[in-house]
């Protein structure tokens, strides 16, 4: 069968190439055609455009590219009647996907949405837009499936979350050539994810680089965003013990103490490493003050919106300056502290289910699909 897939950033470029090959497992003859990035190009099919060129954060940022952005539906949908799926498949990004989903959906094509946009957080009104246009839902997060259900009468399949398989899948690092290999010293390990745009990093590593001279027993290495080259972190690494690591996060987090994440899927990936962390987040002025006034919730972690209380700390807008996140990151580095974080993980992972997220979605498409040709 011919598949359509719509990704349009990093972590859904990982997600969608974990659920490609899932999807090859049950279909050898599998042809994709999408919108992604590296790592669902090296399954195979055929990359129509890169996340790097699609990835706009915030109200501002979005307002600017609008030209861009039209240019970009017009294009897809061209793209879609030539290549004419059997099924398109969106992850996440939803300010185009629901789009795309709403001209495709009278047209006759199969829409199935992987990893649900948001609504629960804001814009809760584009339920009428996915009850119309989407014909099944594959949910992640444990309180998707009630909000869907109960509130609002539209069934979805809960399928767990990718990142589980994500990272039980890796390879495990050997730490001690992991170390050498990369000119890290055997100081403890303090890993800084300020983000995968542009825009964001500019805002918040120079804050979080603001602590290294604070703590001379510690190492602070910059994990560097896929799509984001060398160059462009150069201008912030200007101290000995600050060093630099691209495309391998994961092996970062599996050997740090602990970490500074910028909000997003980062926060989940860290707490699923058992790496105690600060949240950190800081926007433009304008995106922030439209953002807390339209977002209805009372964390931006996913960890904490997860468990439902405060378990990681959130520092936002203001609240990320050098005096709070010192303040915070000292709490990370005391073995009581540590400890209460680790049992909080560990319930998180239990609220996520076990392994097994891509394939249980790639069987619910491939079925549903057969049974409708």
């Amino acid at each position: 069968m011919k598949y359509y897939i719509i990704s349009g950033e990093a972590s859904g470029d990982l997600h969608g190439a974990n659920l490609m090959k899932a999807l090859l497992q049950e279909d050898v003859n599998a042809y994709f055609r999408f919108w992604g990035g590296d790592l669902m190009e090296a399954v195979g099919g055929t990359l129509v455009k890169h996340y790097r060129e699609l990835a706009f954060m915030g109200f501002a940022e979005v307002v600017m590219n609008l030209r861009t952005i039209t240019k970009n539906l017009s294009f897809c949908k061209q793209d879609i009647e030539t290549f004419k799926p059997d099924v398109i498949i969106y992850i996440d990004y939803p300010g185009f996907n629901l789009r795309i989903a709403k001209w495709a959906k009278p047209k006759g094509y199969k829409n199935h949405y992987y990893i649900s946009p948001q609504i629960w957080a804001w814009k809760e009104g584009r339920i009428k837009d996915i009850k119309r246009d989407i014909d099944q839902m594959y949910v992640i997060l444990p309180f998707e499936k009630q909000f869907y259900e109960d509130k609002h009468a539209f069934p979805v399949h809960f399928v767990g979350h990718p990142l589980i398989d994500a990272i039980a899948d890796r390879q495990q690092v050997d730490e001690f050539g992991f170390r050498k290999d990369n000119g890290f010293s055997n100081k403890p390990i303090i890993a800084l994810l300020p983000g995968s745009r542009k825009q964001e990093i500019k805002k918040i590593l120079s804050v979080m680089l603001s602590l290294v001279d604070d703590y001379k027993d510690y190492q602070f290495v910059i994990a560097g965003a896929p799509g984001q080259d060398y160059a462009f972190y150069q201008q912030f690494i200007k101290k000995s013990n600050v060093h630099f690591l691209n495309n391998k996060t994961y092996d970062l987090l599996s050997i740090s103490t602990a970490a500074l994440v910028t909000s997003g899927t980062a926060t989940l990936e860290t707490a699923l490493f058992k790496v105690p962390q600060v949240v950190c987040y800081k926007g433009s002025w304008v995106s922030y003050q439209i953002g807390k006034r339209v977002v209805n919730l009372d964390y931006i972690s996913l960890v904490n919106l997860i468990l439902n209380k405060e378990s990681v700390t959130e520092l936002i807008q203001d609240d990320f300056n050098t005096k709070r996140l010192k303040k915070e990151l000292n709490t990370l580095l005391d073995p009581n502290e540590r400890t209460n974080m680790f049992l909080d993980y560990y319930d998180l992972e239990c609220d996520l289910g076990g392994k097994g997220a891509s394939e249980n979605t790639a069987k619910l498409i491939y079925n549903a699909i057969n049974a409708t040709t």
